[in-house]
């Protein structure tokens, strides 16, 4: 950075001491040209040869000049030396041409003005300081006879100027010296001041335009922005992707003529404030939502300057708006079958009462008995089907504790042998890992082992393997060290094709007298335990289930 900084200036001070070479060559040519001017049109004035010789060793040290700012780096040194060899040359002219007498002293101001423009204050003070030397030992050596500049009127200047004079004008001289070269270096410094501001303006109205741009074209609404006219100034890259249209063919258009479907939808926000979703057809014939808002656009002053449209596409919000108002229209009907539910189970218990008591009879013949018989166990259905539906539509409070999984698994697996529905046929075998304490709800996880026992004994009618195990769950990307699964796997003939993506579908059974609610009610208590669940057909055989629970509530959060 601060090569970069040297090199800057390095490269401005070229071009400073260019542009003072070139005034220097045009000076000397003018100067040049007025002497010629004067000894071919008067011919009795007498001119020296010295002042075309000095112009003539001009013309040569500023050759020597631009061959040395090709070959020599060193530019600063250059420029003073330049300075004060202009320093040192005025004062051999003004010797050449009168010494006192001369006219040609206004040149010290123009080189000190330009030590100031080029170095500022310090170089500005520094040729006045030579100049005010050179000037005032030239004076004084003139005054007092030790020197005879060419051109002089009088062999003595003292027989001319007394002492008072030449003080007087040697003190002048001095003064405005140094007054221009502080002044000239006091304004070259302050350009170079208000010449940095200007490029650090400039460099933050760039980053900031930069910015407004990034900004513009990376928000993720479309963005319309109307002069006072209703023209279009701006059009951003997701007003293109909303819109379908590009920003070249809308830009400086009237918003009539470029979007004519949006002005009786703009006249409906201007009515109601502050959005509106409005159906929008694409130019590709797509239909969309957009929700739009309109803001009075302000300049500085607070006037009010045209309008700018935001637009978002919602037409996926919409979507997920109407999906949550079916399903809260299906919640709703759910919580009301539940209690037409929890309701019929009362007449039915009173019916299955009194077919119980019928029963004790003895008046009744064998085909009666029968047909109670089937009344009793039908009613006995649809207690339990009652009973799942009430389970899946009502699921009971999950009280966390924390227990040992595998000891709760064996546990279950005892209760559920002893139980009518256990097949004798069927052969257990277990894996666990080491002991796994989880925070889950016991009582829950013993109902969706139930469950998954007893498809599997209906899935075995003639006996077979039933395969119950934990591991950890590391093989799925959504797995945490915090997570474990549970493996139940049978050896029937697993699930069919129509079967197996409606798994877990309320009402959906393949068999004959089964309600579709075992799989869904495990699927909903699972869920409430914040775990997951899968089910698929084994490479060998039969059908397997994998729950995924975590160790504790806040697992994986």
């Amino acid at each position: 950075m601060m090569n970069q900084s040297r090199s800057d200036k390095d490269s401005e001070l070229l071009k400073r001491l260019q542009v003072l070479m070139f005034l220097r060559v045009l000076f000397v040519s003018v100067i040049l040209g007025a002497l010629i001017i004067i000894r071919f049109r008067e011919a009795h004035t007498e001119l020296s040869d010295v002042p075309f010789v000095l112009l003539a060793v001009i013309y040569l040290t500023n050759i020597i000049y631009v061959v040395l700012i090709k070959f020599y780096s060193r530019i600063r040194l250059q420029a003073y030396f330049q300075l004060l060899f202009d320093t040192f040359f005025v004062t051999v002219l003004i010797y050449t041409t009168g010494g006192i007498d001369s006219f040609f002293s206004f040149l010290f101001i123009l080189n000190i003005i330009s030590a100031g423009i080029i170095f500022s204050r310090r170089g500005g003070i520094l040729i006045a300081s030579a100049s005010s030397i050179l000037y005032g030992l030239m004076l004084d050596l003139h005054y007092y006879g030790l020197i005879h500049p060419v051109g002089s009127r009088l062999q003595y200047a003292s027989n001319t100027y007394n002492s008072a004079f030449l003080f007087y004008t040697i003190l002048v001289n001095m003064v405005a010296f140094y007054l221009v070269g502080y002044l000239s270096g006091f304004l070259s410094e302050q350009m170079k001041r208000s010449r940095a501001e200007l490029r650090e303006t400039r460099f933050d109205l760039n980053k900031l335009e930069i910015l407004h741009e990034s900004i513009v074209n990376s928000i993720t609404s479309g963005l319309i922005v109307l002069d006072e006219e209703d023209h279009i100034i701006l059009f951003n890259p997701k007003a293109e992707e909303i819109f379908g249209i590009r920003n070249s063919l809308v830009s400086g258009r009237s918003l009539n003529s470029a979007l004519p479907d949006l002005q009786e939808h703009l006249k409906k926000v201007s009515e109601m404030p502050p959005f509106i979703d409005i159906p929008y057809q694409k130019t590709n014939g797509v239909n969309i939502y957009l929700r739009v808002s309109v803001s009075p656009l302000r300049y500085l002053s607070d006037e009010r300057g045209g309008k700018i449209l935001v637009f978002q596409d919602v037409t996926e919000t919409k979507r997920i708006e109407e999906s949550m108002k079916r399903v809260e229209g299906l919640a709703l009907v759910g919580e009301m079958a539940a209690g037409i539910a929890h309701e019929i189970r009362n007449p039915m218990a009173s019916i299955s009462g009194s077919i119980e008591v019928l029963k004790e009879g003895n008046d009744w013949d064998s085909t009666q008995k029968r047909l109670m018989a089937i009344v009793s166990r039908e009613i006995d259905r649809l207690n339990q089907l009652i009973s799942d539906f009430l389970i899946f539509a009502r699921p009971k409070e999950t009280k966390w504790r924390i227990f040992d999984l595998n000891e709760l698994i064996k546990e279950s697996l005892t209760l559920f042998k002893i139980s009518p529905r256990w097949n004798k046929n069927i052969r257990v075998i277990t894996h666990f890992i080491d002991s796994v304490m989880i925070e889950s709800d016991p009582a829950l996880i013993k109902q969706v082992l139930w469950n998954l026992f007893l498809n599997a004994c209906d899935a075995m009618p003639e006996g077979g393997i039933l395969e119950i195990g934990t591991k950890w769950a590391f093989n799925t990307p959504q797995s945490t060290e915090k997570d474990v699964a549970i493996v139940i796997r049978d050896t029937g003939d697993g699930f069919d094709s129509i079967a197996l993506p409606k798994l877990f579908t309320p009402f959906f059974t393949t068999k004959e007298r089964g309600s579709g609610l075992g799989l869904a009610t495990v699927k909903r208590i699972v869920d409430q335990l914040r775990g997951r669940i899968s089910g698929k057909n084994h490479p060998e055989s039969g059908a397997e289930i994998v729950i995924t629970l975590p160790m504790g509530p806040d697992a994986g959060n």
